[in-house]
C-alpha cells in the first residue's frame, strides 16, 4: 500500500490553471530562439543542482554549481560537496535525456541507478542499493528522530509497487504524479542514504517524461532548497514520523503546487529580465567594442558570478583556446565591465559597479511578487 493520490476539489484545480496560465507564457517567451536561453537555461539547471543539495547540508555558492555543472572546478566548495554535486549533476542530466527517449519505461533498476550516479563517491553510502537495514532521520537541533523509513523486509515491493503505479496510464495531472511519486519515495526512504535527493530527481523525471515544458524549468527543487523548513514541516505532518500510507496526502499536494506556482512565477519573471539584461549588454558590448561571445560571461557576472578562464571557456564549449579567452578577459577589464581579483590560477574576475548597475535597474521596476498562499483559508479535509 502506497499514500493514495487524494480527489482533487475547486482549489487544487483552480492552482492548477493558474500554474497552467503561468507556463503557457513561458512557453511563449521560450518558443523562439532567443540568445539568452542558453544562459538562462544553465543557470536555471546550477540553480536546481545547488538547491536540492543544500537541502541535505552540502552547501556552495551558485557560481560554483554552475561550474560543476560545466565539469570545471569550484572556487569555494569542499571535495564532499563538489562530489555530491557533481553526482546530482551526473543523475539531472540523464534525467533530461531520458525525457524524450521512446523506449522508456520505469523500473526498480532506473531509480537504482539513479541512485548510483548520485552517490558513487561513497560507497559506504551502499549507491544503487536498497538498504539492509532500518533507517531513521534524526534531527540533530531537537535531538530526536522525525522519521523511521518503511519496515526493510517490505522495501523492495513497495518500490515494485511504486513504479508499477509509475507505469500505470493515470489521469491525474503530471504534477500531482510527480509529486505523489516524490512522497512514497522519501517516506519508504528505500536507500541507505541520499532519500531526499533520488525523490526529488525522480519528481523531475515525472515531469521531465510529461513533456509540457523543458523540465529544468518545471522543476521545484530550488524552491525546495529556498523553503526547506516548510518542505520538512510538511512531509512530517504528513508522515506522521514513519511509514503512514494510510495517512492524508492532501497537504503535500497542497504544498507541491504552491511551490510550482512560485516558481512558475519566478521563472516567468527570469525570462523576462534575461531578456532586458542580454539586450543591454548587447549595446554595451558594440559600445565599448568587445566580442560578442563576450555577453554570456557578462551575463553571469552581472547576476555575482566569479568569471575565470576555465569556466569562460566552458561557457563557449571550448571554442576559443586559453590565450584566446585570457586575451577577451583583460579587453573587458580594459572596458570597466569587469575587475580582476586574485593571482595566476587563483584569478577570476567579478562585475564592476557598472554592471552590476545595469541589473539593478531591471530588478528595481520589479512588480511586487504575489506570494501569499493559494490555499489560505481552505480546510485540507
Amino acid at each position: 500500500m502506497l499514500f493514495a493520490t487524494p480527489d482533487l476539489r475547486e482549489p487544487e484545480h483552480r492552482v492548477l490553471q493558474d500554474i497552467e496560465s503561468l507556463r503557457t507564457r513561458l512557453r511563449w517567451q521560450l518558443h523562439e530562439p532567443r540568445r539568452w536561453y542558453g544562459s538562462l537555461r544553465r543557470i536555471s539547471m546550477a540553480r536546481h543542482i545547488q538547491g536540492s543539495n543544500s537541502i541535505e547540508g552540502y552547501d556552495a555558492p551558485l557560481d560554483d554549481a554552475a561550474a560543476i555543472d560545466l565539469g570545471e572546478e569550484p572556487l569555494d566548495a569542499s571535495q564532499e560537496t563538489r562530489l555530491a554535486l557533481e553526482g546530482y549533476r551526473d543523475a539531472m542530466t540523464y534525467v533530461l535525456q531520458l525525457a524524450g527517449e521512446p523506449d522508456f519505461s520505469y523500473s526498480e533498476q532506473l531509480i537504482k541507478s539513479l541512485h548510483f550516479m548520485m552517490t558513487s563517491y561513497d560507497l559506504k553510502k551502499r549507491p544503487g542499493l536498497w538498504r539492509a537495514g532500518p533507517v531513521f532521520v534524526y534531527n540533530e537541533e531537537e535531538e530526536r528522530v522525525v522519521h523511521e523509513g518503511a519496515n526493510v523486509e517490505d522495501v523492495s515491493k513497495l518500490m515494485a509497487e511504486l513504479v508499477s503505479q509509475l507505469q500505470q496510464a493515470d489521469e491525474a495531472p503530471a504534477m500531482i504524479r510527480a509529486g505523489m511519486a516524490h512522497l512514497n519515495l522519501v517516506m519508504i526512504h528505500p536507500f541507505r542514504d541520499g532519500n531526499g535527493r533520488m525523490a526529488r530527481c525522480l519528481q523531475t523525471l515525472v515531469l521531465a517524461r510529461e513533456g509540457i515544458l523543458a523540465p529544468i524549468f518545471s522543476s521545484i527543487e530550488e524552491y525546495l532548497g529556498r523553503n526547506t523548513q516548510a518542505y520538512y514541516d510538511v512531509l512530517a505532518a504528513v508522515g506522521g514520523g514513519r511509514w503512514n500510507p494510510e495517512n492524508d496526502a492532501r497537504p503535500w499536494v497542497r504544498f507541491t503546487l504552491t511551490a510550482h506556482l512560485r516558481q512558475a512565477r519566478t521563472m516567468v519573471q527570469r525570462a523576462q529580465e534575461s531578456e532586458l539584461l542580454w539586450a543591454d549588454l548587447e549595446r554595451v558590448a558594440k559600445d565599448r567594442r568587445l566580442q560578442e561571445r563576450t555577453i554570456p560571461a557578462l551575463f553571469d557576472a552581472a547576476l555575482g558570478f566569479r568569471i575565470r578562464n576555465a569556466t569562460y571557456r566552458a561557457i563557449l564549449d571550448d571554442e576559443i583556446t586559453d590565450a584566446t579567452a585570457g586575451r577577451d578577459l583583460r579587453q573587458m577589464v580594459a572596458a570597466e565591465v569587469l575587475e580582476p581579483r586574485g593571482e595566476k590560477r587563483g584569478r577570476y574576475y567579478v562585475a564592476t559597479g557598472f554592471l552590476t548597475a545595469l541589473r539593478q535597474r531591471i530588478t528595481d521596476s520589479r512588480d511586487p511578487r504575489d506570494n501569499a498562499d493559494p490555499f489560505a483559508g481552505q480546510s485540507s479535509r
